[in-house]
C-alpha cells in the first residue's frame, strides 16, 4: 500500500528554519548588546580611574612646583649669603695685605737694591727703586718669581742708568728701575694650601 503525504512539509520546515534563524539572531543581538554594555562599563571605569590618577598627579605636580620655587628661592638666598661671606672673608684677609707686602719685600730684596716708592692698585703693585747694577734688578725679579709666597708675575717696566752723589767728590753709577707685580689675596693662599696636599696625594 502506498502512503502519500499531502501535508505542506516544505513550508513547515522552512517556517521552522526561519524561527530558529530569528531566535538565533535575537540571541546574537542580545549577546552583542550585553557584550557592548559590559565593554562600555569597563572602559568607562578605566577612564574614570585614569582621570582620577591624572587629577592626583596634577595636584602633586602643582605642589612640587611650589616646593621647587621655594627651593630655588632658598638656593638664591644661600648663594647671596655665600657671596657676602666670601666678600667679608676677602676684606678681612686683604686688610693685612700691606703688612704681607712689606714683609715679603724685605725678604726678597737683595743687597744693593733700595725702594723709593710703592703704589698698590687692587692686586697690582708698582715698585720704583734704585739698584747698584742691572744684575741686582735681575736678582730681585728672580727672587719674586721663584721664592715669594705673596708676590707673583714680576714685570720690569723700565730701567735707566743714573748716578748718585755720596759726597761732592764721590759719585756712583746706579740703575733706576720700576717694576710691576701682583700680590696674592689671602683666599688665593688658602686655595693653594688646600690644593697642595691633594696634588701630593695624586703624585
Amino acid at each position: 500500500m502506498i502512503l502519500i503525504n499531502l501535508l505542506p512539509h516544505r513550508e513547515t520546515a522552512r517556517k521552522r528554519r526561519r524561527e530558529v534563524f530569528f531566535v538565533t539572531l535575537g540571541l546574537a543581538a542580545l549577546a552583542g548588546v550585553l557584550i557592548c554594555t559590559v565593554a562600555y562599563s569597563w572602559y568607562s571605569t578605566q577612564i574614570e580611574s585614569q582621570r582620577g590618577r591624572n587629577t592626583f598627579l596634577q595636584s602633586e605636580i602643582t605642589r612640587l612646583d611650589e616646593q621647587i620655587k621655594d627651593i630655588a628661592t632658598l638656593q638664591a638666598e644661600i648663594n647671596s649669603l655665600k657671596a657676602r661671606q666670601t666678600a667679608v672673608e676677602d676684606l678681612q684677609g686683604n686688610r693685612n695685605l700691606p703688612v704681607y707686602l712689606l714683609s715679603e719685600l724685605v725678604r726678597q730684596l737683595p743687597d744693593g737694591v733700595y725702594v723709593n716708592s710703592l703704589k698698590q692698585e687692587n692686586q697690582t703693585v708698582l715698585l720704583t727703586g734704585i739698584a747698584q747694577s742691572n744684575e741686582r734688578v735681575s736678582e730681585l725679579l728672580r727672587n719674586i718669581s721663584n721664592n715669594s709666597a705673596w708676590l707673583s708675575k714680576p714685570e720690569l717696566v723700565e730701567i735707566t742708568a743714573g748716578t748718585v752723589s755720596l759726597s761732592p767728590r764721590d759719585q756712583r753709577r746706579v740703575s733706576n728701575f720700576s717694576m710691576r707685580m701682583e700680590i696674592k689675596r689671602a683666599s688665593d693662599q688658602k686655595e693653594a694650601a688646600s690644593s697642595a696636599p691633594a696634588a701630593a696625594q695624586v703624585n
